[in-house]
């Protein structure tokens, strides 16, 4: 079977490796446009270019998926079937192309979390599983006919980096396990229920400032829903602090803000309703710290506000 492999960042290379470790043909793989990155701004390849170039595939990097240049070049490849993991939406005329359709793996229980963030959201909302799906694209984003699933349990303190590490090794199973059943034809796709469905819109940093008049349950999911990135924040003296782990607090306080426990390890706040400490945390501009490290280099009070 010749598979066209479809995306860009880190999660996706595992399901692209899985194939290639069994021997699926995969004619070229398509990624974002090499573009500059990190700090220094550096033109670098993405996760999945770095892999493909490593097993000597040839890889497409359109900067308009509609483009007639490049639907044609898709046509001349004649793939079998399009697997697609953590990319940009695809127009009709480029996934309608295979004979055995085009698939995509998304980071949610579809219906549930449909949209560019669903790790985020999932942990933000306090779910207490997630999981991964596999459907046929159609036109309306994240509502093809469903192929499989499987549930992954989320833990009290999991992150949503912790979260999209497990779902790429997972995802990568299902994607092998779907692109099988294809291959013997016997998948058997079942329509989404829309009632159940609920967004799981891109993620701004305007959105990702901690307010502290929450209750402490509320931050600490909204906290590791959104750690590593794009990470929540708040001020203290105007200066940006970037927060990545906490750890709720068995005692009430309804003072918002308020920096109730200040030892040498230790950083507790009040909020709405309860205490956080907070346990990984980065001044703007600076590294992420261990609180006990961070502590050690950053004047900060018992009595003092984050804002």
């Amino acid at each position: 079977m010749r598979i066209l492999f479809m995306g860009t960042p880190e999660f996706a290379v595992p399901s692209l490796r899985i194939l290639l470790d069994h021997s699926y043909e995969i004619p070229a793989v398509v990624t974002a446009p090499d573009k500059p990155r990190g700090r220094g701004h550096q033109v670098s390849f993405t996760f999945i270019k770095e892999v493909a170039l490593h097993h000597q595939i040839p890889v497409l990097q359109p900067e308009r998926l509609n483009d007639a240049a490049f639907v044609a070049e898709i046509q001349q490849l004649h793939p079998d079937l399009i697997v697609v993991v953590a990319f940009r939406i695809l127009p009709r005329e480029v996934y309608t192309i295979p004979k055995l359709g085009s698939v995509n793996l998304h980071a949610s229980l579809l219906p549930k979390y449909r949209g560019a963030a669903p790790i985020n959201w999932a942990i933000m909302n306090g779910e207490k599983e997630s999981g991964v799906t596999t459907f046929f694209l159609k036109e309306e984003v994240d509502t093809g006919s469903i192929l499989l699933q499987t549930q992954v349990p989320i833990g009290l303190n999991d992150t949503a980096g912790d979260l999209h590490d497990t779902l790429s090794v997972v995802g990568a199973e299902i994607v092998l396990q779907t692109v099988r059943l294809i291959e013997l034809g016997s998948v058997q796709p079942h329509r989404q229920d829309d009632s159940l469905a609920c967004p799981a819109p891109k993620i701004f940093k305007e959105d990702c400032r901690i307010d502290w008049t929450k209750p402490s349950q509320q931050i600490h999911n909204f906290i590791r829903g959104l750690s590593p990135h794009p990470s929540a924040w708040t001020t203290h003296m105007g200066k940006l602090i970037k927060v990545f782990r906490t750890r709720m607090v068995e005692r009430q306080s309804t003072q918002a803000g308020i920096v109730l426990n200040r030892t040498q390890n230790i950083l507790e706040v009040g909020t709405g309703s309860g205490v956080v400490s907070l346990l990984e945390i980065q001044q703007e501009g600076k590294r992420r710290l261990g609180i006990e490290e961070f502590l050690r280099g950053y004047p900060i009070e018992s009595g003092e506000m984050f804002l």
